[in-house]
């Protein structure tokens, strides 16, 4: 139960960040994981690329995390 809540206080959060800045590069890979889902169709290629360009230095954890959250950016 908290850690559901703890998720969902963080991806408001980030949403409140995407919002005020469009620029990608300067998040954490767990910030772009965890927002995947909830990028705008009209930037989601950006994000895309900025994401894909991460995986190869992804700790296997995030690239778990990543792999799960995938099907939520279609």
């Amino acid at each position: 139960m908290i850690k559901t809540l703890l998720a969902f206080l963080l991806l408001f959060i980030f949403s409140f960040s995407l919002e005020a800045s469009e620029n990608f590069s300067e998040m954490s890979t767990q910030e772009l994981i965890s927002i995947m889902g909830y990028v705008k169709k009209d930037k989601l290629e950006k994000f895309t690329q900025e994401l894909e360009s991460r995986v190869k230095s992804m700790s296997e954890k995030e690239k778990k995390s990543y792999k799960k959250n995938l099907a939520k950016n279609k």
